[in-house]
């Protein structure tokens, strides 16, 4: 499985701790230096379930910086997965990545159904 987080996102360090405390193997991508391309980015939305919306990190200053809110209902899907693989601080995190799986932010008891 491929863990995508940010080093000082407190989010991404309570994942990683409960990966850790549940045993989990994980392959630990930083975000920011290994920003997901827009093919990953297309596979995993496909693969997710969710809208597209949901990978943009929202409360990220970048995201406030560029005023996404107001921006994002005029884009279309290919313009923001191409804006999503231009910095990995755009992209909601932390990530899990497996064969079968995509979540996406850390909610517990998701990533305790889908990986336990």
């Amino acid at each position: 499985m491929e863990f995508l987080c940010y080093a000082k996102c407190s989010t991404c360090q309570k994942a990683k701790k409960w990966l850790d405390a549940n045993g989990i193997d994980y392959h630990e991508r930083p975000i920011k230096e290994k920003n997901p391309t827009m093919e990953e980015l297309k596979e995993w939305h496909q693969r997710s379930g969710l809208p597209l919306k949901k990978f943009f990190n929202t409360s990220g200053l970048l995201y406030k910086e560029m005023k996404l809110k107001d921006r994002l209902p005029e884009m279309s899907e290919e313009e923001q997965y191409a804006l999503l693989a231009t910095d990995g601080m755009l992209v909601k995190r932390p990530m899990a990545i497996g064969e079968d799986f995509v979540l996406v932010g850390f909610k517990e008891a998701d990533w305790e159904m889908k990986l336990k």
